[in-house]
């Protein structure tokens, strides 16, 4: 048989008309083989494009509503990890920081039964309104705030309701482990964890809050005398009933803060009660007429311009009348008096004759170096401008000469006695650790060393002989100046709303430190003789404040028969302290 033997002919079905070989046919199978591959193929590409597609929308949807609840937030969200840094005191002590809390959150279109959820977390969290909770989650929402802070118990009990449609979510939490002690330096937060008042509001505001690095932030307050400052003047302003109290020590030569309290307070980890306008920070958000302290900037102002020495003197035998005021001392000497001994009696007569005396120009010109006519800018954000006359005719000269008719904030009087004490340099004071050196870069000299000198020996010399003997100190040498203020109403100035306050240094030999005391409506007590004056009140608070935080800041006693000041010839004096 020939191996080329012909092939029987063969016609494939769907083929007419074709002849193929048996070798053909094989091809020609193969060939409709081929094309249901492509068919299946496409089919199949085709249900997996579809599937990712399904997929692809589904997850465009998950990532849709993702972002609506976190729009739905309206800019909680997006701070919901909103990062601060610790405070510490001027010596490492932790004063705010941050900590972990667990919120609760709702997405109520996976909640099956709403008054079951209602029923139960009232339970868990009694003071929530099932009312309002109810409306709440009766929208459809994917995320709605049921709880911010919760504690670890009610995270517990919570969790194990197992109620779908609850969720947690974790968050920063401000924490002042000192309470109240510092709450108007350190200011608080919102719930959102960003700055709303104090230094927690500054570092938001310098950008120091939510950074990658976060190093402490070191303040100048000595909590220990923060600490001693609050309690002596919670003490004093339940003996004297006083409407509120406050205080503020300083560093004469860095202008740092080292303790701050108006009372009133608050406690910052329950910021809500920082809205009642008795917790004012009266030492830096309030002005006041301080009387009588202003003496000492009076008696500057002449020592300073040459127009007074220690040894001029004023006549105080009659009361001043400027048309319908009547000028007058509250325990009048109706004698000539020297610059001393207007200082440690307090004479209104003059001081009034004193600043006449320099003018008003000079008078402006003065206290506007000081600082006294301007807002007082420091890092805490609450504080206002002072209110003084527009038109500073002779008369407002000469009250403004004893402390009325100019309303200061109290540590603005603070910092400009600071001026008196360190050898006339005006520091602008912080709140912030510095050194004395980058302090003393951007002082200002607004006295001569001289008349620092002599205004030293004044305070010292009316603690020992003045109005401000009870605000002697034993071995430290204690120097101020007391003012009462009657208060302006309506009416006039009230005879029985008295503001007191005293503004002293320590020690005098050597200043380091000013204290300011100030005490809004203290009342007479039986051992004040039914006397409600600063001599009476601000002055011994002062004492017990210094004779407490002395040893804690370093300052050694002296020996008391040790007084190195020059001693100008004076008349005999008055032991009735004012």
């Amino acid at each position: 048989m020939s191996f080329f033997k012909r092939q029987p002919v063969v016609k494939p079905l769907g083929h007419r008309g074709s002849s193929l070989t048996a070798d053909g046919v094989r091809a020609s199978g193969k060939a409709v083989i081929h094309v249901g591959n492509r068919a299946r193929f496409v089919f199949v590409m085709a249900a997996c494009s579809l599937c990712f597609g399904m997929i692809s929308l589904r997850l465009v949807e998950v990532a849709a509503v993702a972002q609506t609840g976190l729009e739905r937030r309206a800019g909680s969200a997006q701070n919901i990890r909103y990062q601060r840094p610790d405070l510490m005191d001027r010596n490492d002590i932790i004063m705010a920081k941050d900590l972990n809390k667990t919120s609760l959150y709702a997405d109520s279109t996976k909640i099956i039964d709403i008054d079951e959820v209602v029923e139960k977390l009232t339970a868990v969290l009694p003071d929530l309104d099932p009312r309002r909770l109810r409306a709440k989650l009766s929208h459809k929402s994917k995320f709605i705030w049921i709880k911010r802070g919760l504690t670890p118990r009610q995270h517990a009990r919570i969790f194990r309701l197992g109620l779908p449609g609850l969720e947690f979510e974790r968050e920063n939490s401000r924490v002042y482990p000192n309470g109240q002690i510092a709450a108007h330096i350190l200011g608080h937060v919102n719930v959102d964890n960003k700055g709303t008042a104090g230094i927690e509001k500054y570092i938001d505001t310098i950008g120091l809050s939510n950074a990658d690095a976060l190093a402490p932030v070191k303040l100048s307050i000595d909590l220990r005398v923060q600490h001693a400052v609050r309690e002596e003047l919670v003490a004093a302003m339940q003996l004297y009933k006083a409407k509120a109290i406050s205080a503020v020590v300083l560093d004469v030569h860095t202008g740092e803060v080292l303790a701050m309290s108006s009372l009133p307070d608050y406690d910052p980890n329950d910021p809500a009660k920082s809205l009642n306008k008795n917790t004012l920070n009266r030492m830096t958000a309030g002005v006041y007429e301080l009387g009588s302290v202003f003496k000492a900037f009076t008696v500057a102002m002449a020592l300073d311009s040459g127009v007074a020495t220690l040894k001029s003197k004023y006549d105080a035998r009659k009361a001043i009348r400027a048309a319908s005021f009547k000028i007058d001392d509250f325990h009048a000497k109706r004698r000539i008096l020297t610059v001393p001994e207007v200082f440690i009696y307090s004479s209104n007569i003059g001081a009034a004759k004193i600043a006449l005396d320099v003018g008003r120009k000079r008078q402006k010109a003065f206290l506007k170096r000081l600082g006294l006519l301007t807002r007082l800018q420091t890092e805490l954000p609450e504080s206002r401008q002072p209110m003084f006359p527009k038109t500073w005719r002779p008369v407002n000269v000469m009250t403004i000469g004893y402390g009325h008719g100019l309303a200061v904030s109290p540590l603005q009087a603070a910092s400009a006695a600071a001026a008196l004490v360190n050898g006339g340099k005006l520091i602008t004071p912080t709140f912030l650790k510095r050194s004395e050196a980058v302090a003393l870069f951007s002082a200002k000299q607004v006295l001569k060393p001289e008349t620092s000198a002599d205004m030293r020996y004044l305070m010292r010399l009316n603690v020992t002989k003045g109005t401000a003997r009870k605000a002697d100190v034993p071995g430290y040498l204690v120097g101020g100046k007391t003012g009462t203020a009657e208060k302006a109403t309506r009416h006039g100035y009230s005879k029985n709303k008295l503001l007191t306050s005293f503004m002293g240094t320590f020690p005098t030999n050597a200043p380091k430190y000013v204290i300011l005391v100030v005490l809004d409506e203290p009342k007479g007590l039986k051992q004040t003789h039914g006397y409600a004056t600063s001599g009476w009140n601000a002055a011994p608070v002062t004492a017990k404040i210094v004779a407490r935080i002395a040893p804690m800041l370093g300052v050694l006693p002296e020996d008391p028969s040790v007084e190195i000041f020059r001693r100008p010839v004076l008349a005999a004096f008055d032991k009735e302290p004012r």
